[in-house]
């Protein structure tokens, strides 16, 4: 694995941070938080689009809210080809409950719905993932008592929670994808603990879990056209970095693969393997203010 380039595209507000990244309607889109700090009041979705593989990137929306911090946006295409946006907002006024999940749509990336709440109130939902015109979500309760549940939604307003697949420590951030054969697959944030990598066949009731031997977070990952699985996580030991690494599917095991240009405040990437390239968006703090960056690999 080789990184061929790695450019800064964004560096406008105070704290640039947690990306995705999509391919869309022949163009790159990535999506990030805008905000005056790491945790603010003020959180905002900016979304630039990128026409030449990552050379340049312009801004096309600002998505923000009066009532609530705007945190980790997400997104998917619909079977219909309408973009979503899935994103928590962490509310100004707790009186009732202090987080909800919404998603936004689009036909063109710039013009966006108003923000539709979905799923259960103070449950983050973190990232979607459609399996068989069915879409799959992993969220994560906010304060006591700790889980992580799995939903389901036919047509991403309703979503009907499944099962928890995971109750005990503190488990939170996700990477949900399926196999060709159906299988589910989790890569599982824990705090302070080491991350899990979970299976699942349908209908993904029953889960079993395996230590990857480390703590990581902001997990994204993917799986090449061979059957490997290759993820971008934040890694804690010595530096705190982000880096692409193996998952092995027989053991769990995470091996690091390739360290990106990065330190302190970062990771949290989208990723899009296309025309043989890996495309990986993330944020980092190695160069004076956070940043978000974006990096071309090849495997």
């Amino acid at each position: 694995m080789q990184l061929v380039e790695v450019r800064r595209i964004w560096q406008q507000a105070a704290h640039n941070a947690f990306t995705d990244l999509i391919l869309f309607n022949d163009a790159l889109w990535c999506v990030f938080r805008e905000g005056s700090a790491h945790v603010s009041a003020d959180g905002a979705f900016r979304i630039l689009r990128s026409t030449d593989n990552g050379i340049s990137w312009h801004s096309q929306a600002l998505i923000t809210a009066t009532d609530a911090d705007l945190r980790d946006a997400k997104f998917s295409i619909a079977p219909n080809g309408t973009l979503l946006l899935l994103g928590a907002g962490a509310l100004h006024d707790r009186s009732n409950y202090s987080h909800q999940s919404y998603i936004w749509r689009s036909n063109d990336g710039v013009t966006w719905s108003t923000p539709e709440p979905v799923g259960e109130k103070n449950v983050w939902l973190w990232r979607m993932t459609w399996q068989q015109q069915k879409l799959y979500a992993l969220g994560y309760g906010i304060g006591q008592p700790r889980f992580v549940r799995l939903y389901q939604s036919d047509d991403a307003i309703q979503f009907q929670p499944l099962t928890d697949v995971y109750q005990g420590s503190y488990a939170n951030e996700s990477g949900l994808l399926f196999t060709h054969d159906g299988t589910a697959l989790c890569l599982l944030r824990r705090d302070p603990e080491h991350g899990l990598f979970g299976k699942s066949l349908p209908p993904y009731t029953d889960w079993q879990w395996q230590d990857i031997g480390c703590r990581i977070g902001g997990p994204q990952w993917l799986q090449l056209a061979d059957g490997r699985l290759l993820a971008c996580v934040r890694l804690y030991d010595n530096n705190v970095r982000t880096s692409l690494c193996w998952i092995d599917k027989k053991s769990g095991s995470l091996n690091e693969a390739l360290t990106l240009p990065s330190g302190g405040d970062c990771s949290y990437a989208g990723m899009v393997l296309h025309d043989n390239k890996l495309y990986v968006s993330y944020y980092s703090s190695h160069q004076e203010n956070t940043a978000i960056y974006f990096a071309e690999v090849q495997i």
